[in-house]
């Protein structure tokens, strides 16, 4: 279990904002399943959904920005489990663009690749591993949306989900895994300790003009998309 606390460049949890919020939230006070379930909901609610600047950054940049995608949600779920006693995992995967769109619109959809790099985090609590994919979608965003989609209470694929159960997908964490987005996966990467070992093996596929588009336009643009929908505007 060492290789599953241990901190990294990206898991960066001594860091000294990660240290604060753990402070300031009392995790340490909670047992593991409470103490689980509260890191869990803040990620999920409290980092908005939404597209940073690249996968690899750490923890403390993504509390800095203050929201996250499926790999940095990720990356911060993991060092706050980590600072806190809980191991944990991750698992590399792709994903179909299709559950990008309406997030990823117009030319910038077209062009882009058709298979997305993907991850969940894995726990070991309770002596089981557990797979906490559902803290993707902030329970905010994702409420508008199944508003604005009313009529569908099945399969969705779009505007960051892939769900076969879109009027209740099983986001909230009780000993259970969860998931949002599991039914766009394509491909299997396999297990990984650390976000920074996936990263040194699977990149995004993006030239490095295309990496300059997406930090400076698309993202900003998937943003404004995104923050459409949690406004209902």
């Amino acid at each position: 279990m060492n290789n599953h606390l241990k901190e990294t460049k990206l898991l960066n949890y001594y860091h000294n904002s990660i240290q604060k919020l753990i402070k300031d939230r009392e995790w340490n006070q909670l047992d593991t399943i409470e103490r689980t379930k509260a890191i869990y909901n803040y990620v999920r609610d409290e980092i908005k959904f939404g597209y940073n600047i690249s996968d690899d950054i750490s923890a403390s940049a993504i509390l800095k920005d203050g929201y996250g995608q499926c790999n940095t949600k990720a990356t911060l779920l993991m060092t706050l489990l980590r600072a806190t006693g809980i191991p944990n995992r991750i698992h590399g995967f792709t994903i179909n663009k299709a559950l990008q769109k309406g997030a990823l619109t117009g030319i910038w959809y077209l062009f882009s690749p058709k298979n997305i790099l993907h991850s969940w985090v894995e726990i070991f609590v309770n002596e089981q591993w557990y797979f906490l994919e559902g803290v993707i979608l902030d329970k905010p965003y994702l409420t508008k949306l199944q508003e604005k989609n009313k009529d569908c209470k099945t399969t969705f694929c779009g505007y960051g989900t892939y769900t076969d159960n879109f009027e209740n997908p099983p986001i909230d964490w009780n000993l259970n895994n969860t998931f949002i987005q599991n039914k766009g996966i394509n491909q299997d990467f396999g297990l990984f300790d650390t976000p920074d070992e996936l990263y040194t093996k699977h990149r995004q596929k993006l030239n490095a003009f295309e990496k300059f588009i997406f930090q400076n336009m698309v993202r900003h643009s998937m943003n404004k998309n995104v923050q459409k929908i949690r406004n209902n505007t």
